[in-house]
């Protein structure tokens, strides 16, 4: 069946987005009990798609699910989803959750059918733009569980520190956590010291994202130095630059924080380097 530019991919089946439902008794809807992925398409075609469905893959194991289909019915079922889109960026979303058992129960069951779920959204060409401009972030507590590796959809700690940032002004939040600054509620963190890139080690107090090391990759190919290293909250402070990097906002370059300027308060030199990488990157994948 092909797809039309209204059509969702909902366990097996392509349909119109008013015609997909879901079970009360999901345990996705009742628990959380689920994983995801966001993956940018440019020009129809799927970005890193392989690393997206790694990391799924990986999500799904700490949760102690099996892959729900092999690495080839995904990249032709995304396809087919992205490919009324070619004339716009879009945001291609799937969410796999353990299904719907016959009542509410914490026991994981020995027997599901999973919950399969993708759909697209159209990424806004001037929301990028405003946010070369620069952004302005917070600090904040990080208040939620210790398994940040998994991209849970069990998102509410997430959702209350980037509401408490934009209740401040601000586009996003910068979490801490025993001294160090590990990622935004919705982002990787960087900084740039002495014309050093510098990023949080991966752990599990933090999310494995595709765009950071994209970003990494590139950093080094343009000559910059880059070091993988916890950072303090003083480094933090104290940083000539600060970027958040994720799937729909790529690199996002922090001009404020906790209402202080962030180097000279304008997107930085190394910013503008390695943003036009990204861009170049990004336009390659469009012309394969």
């Amino acid at each position: 069946m092909v797809s039309h530019k209204t059509d969702v991919f909902l366990n097996g089946q392509f349909l119109p987005l008013a015609e997909a439902n879901v079970s009360v008794l999901d345990r996705g809807f009742l628990f959380a009990d689920g994983v995801y992925e966001v993956i940018p398409a440019y020009g129809g075609k799927l970005f890193r798609l392989q690393q997206h469905l790694d990391r799924l893959n990986s999500s799904l194991a700490a949760i102690r699910m099996k892959p729900v289909m092999s690495d080839q019915q995904w990249t032709k079922t995304l396809s087919q989803l992205v490919s009324p889109h070619t004339q716009s960026d879009q945001s291609v979303y799937v969410q796999v959750t353990r299904g719907a058992g016959t009542n509410r129960d914490h026991q994981l069951p020995t027997e599901y059918s999973a919950t399969t779920f993708a759909m697209c959204q159209t990424i806004d060409p001037n929301s990028l733009d405003s946010i070369a401009n620069g952004i302005n972030a917070i600090t904040l507590d990080d208040i939620r569980w210790d398994w940040c590796h998994i991209k849970s959809v069990a998102l509410l700690g997430n959702i209350l520190l980037k509401q408490q940032a934009s209740d401040q002004g601000c586009t996003e939040a910068i979490l801490l956590r025993d001294g160090f600054a590990t990622e935004g509620s919705a982002s990787n963190l960087f900084i740039v010291k002495d014309q050093q890139l510098i990023t949080p080690p991966k752990s599990h107090h933090l999310l494995p994202g595709i765009t950071r090391d994209l970003v990494l990759e590139l950093a080094i190919k343009e000559g910059i130095s880059c070091i993988e290293q916890e950072i303090s909250e003083q480094q933090l402070f104290d940083a000539d630059e600060i970027w958040l990097t994720s799937s729909t906002k790529e690199i996002m370059p922090v001009v404020k924080l906790n209402r202080q300027a962030v180097g000279n308060g304008q997107p930085g030199n190394l910013w503008q380097q390695v943003s036009t990488s990204y861009s170049q990157f990004k336009n390659q994948l469009r012309n394969q």
